[in-house]
């Protein structure tokens, strides 16, 4: 790309979640929206109410020809990423893609290599590592606030939404995967999962993901289509705080906690019972950035487009998910059986 202060964008995908990707990239002054692209007839016509100024179509190709798009966010189903994200790299563009990357290994290993031999950017749309509460969460860790990280544990879960090309790991668990690694800037070794098909012809709609990180820290994600509430709970527990993030709480999303505990020696003369001294402290529940999370992360990509730098969340962090994902996936197939992570 030429060195210019506007960066020529098209989107491929006007379904769930390209919506919201049309609104932050759209209302931008370092981008333009140029194409949007969706092979529906009806969500076409969709776009072309909600854009009047944005070129829409039915056909890729149009994207991958038109000089004017300098970069192509793909917000498709996880099957078809490999597909339209290879022919953007190939057509020379650069690249965002709606989470997780590719549906294996071996497609998401093939991106990453494509968009280095190109000279592309690749970026992954991890959305919730843009959040307030994330971003904070991180800093707090980085800063040693919790000590040495304990446990991870999350729950995510819903009634709905099925989806017809991956399970509810695919689906759902790339968020506190996502999250784990980020804030904790650790990756796992190994995985063990369960899944639970509530339908015999749908995919696990309910998962239970328990991951090793290789020292004394181990993290625990419920993942769940079929629950009779709304869920979004996260908790960090380290040797000094631990912090609870609880993404469906409006106005205080993260709690610090000073609470914890230390095990002194056994006292032989207590039939070798094990001593724990109890600590509580304060709890607080720190100034989050309002910022929209999507807002942030287009402001990024944009300028990794321009400035031509690898964004935070690139091609690599993208590949890390997919193998932890595919992990998990062969777990279940093995019944539950440990799988190291490639």
């Amino acid at each position: 790309m030429t060195d210019k202060r506007i960066v020529g964008i098209g989107l491929v995908g006007y379904g769930y979640w390209g919506p919201n990707l049309a609104r932050n990239f759209s209302r931008r002054r370092d981008c333009r929206l140029v194409q949007i692209c969706d092979r529906s007839t009806t969500r076409a016509e969709l776009a072309r109410q909600h854009y009047p100024n944005t070129s829409v179509t039915t056909e890729y190709e149009d994207l991958l020809n038109d000089p004017a798009v300098d970069a192509i966010i793909v917000a498709t189903p996880v099957d078809a990423h490999f597909h339209l994200a290879s022919q953007a790299l190939d057509a020379g563009k650069d690249v965002l893609v709606e989470k997780p990357l590719t549906s294996t290994i071996a497609e998401a290993e093939a991106l990453v290599a494509l968009a280095r031999r190109r000279g592309r950017i690749l970026a992954v749309d991890h959305t919730f590592l843009f959040t307030g509460a994330v971003l904070r969460m991180r800093e707090l860790v980085a800063a040693g606030e919790l000590g040495d990280i304990i446990y991870m544990d999350s729950v995510r879960v819903n009634l709905g939404l099925f989806q017809h090309d991956v399970n509810v790991i695919w689906d759902l668990a790339p968020h506190d995967l996502s999250i784990f690694q980020y804030v904790c800037g650790t990756r796992p070794v190994a995985v063990r999962a369960m899944g639970h098909r509530t339908h015999s012809d749908l995919h696990e709609s309910v998962a239970y993901v328990h991951l090793e990180y290789g020292g004394a820290a181990v993290a625990h994600c419920h993942v769940n289509w079929v629950s009779p509430v709304k869920l979004r709970l996260s908790m960090i527990a380290g040797t000094r705080k631990m912090i609870v993030f609880d993404d469906m709480e409006h106005s205080e999303k993260i709690k610090v906690y000073d609470k914890g505990i230390s095990v002194r020696d056994i006292d032989r003369d207590t039939y070798n019972q094990v001593r724990v001294d109890y600590r509580t402290g304060d709890m607080w529940a720190p100034k989050l950035g309002m910022r929209e999370a999507l807002d942030l992360e287009a402001e990024e990509f944009i300028a990794s487009v321009r400035d031509r730098h690898q964004p935070r969340v690139d091609g690599e962090f993208g590949l890390d998910i997919v193998r932890q994902l595919a992990a998990c996936q062969r777990s279940i197939e093995l019944g539950g059986e440990r799988v190291e992570i490639a």
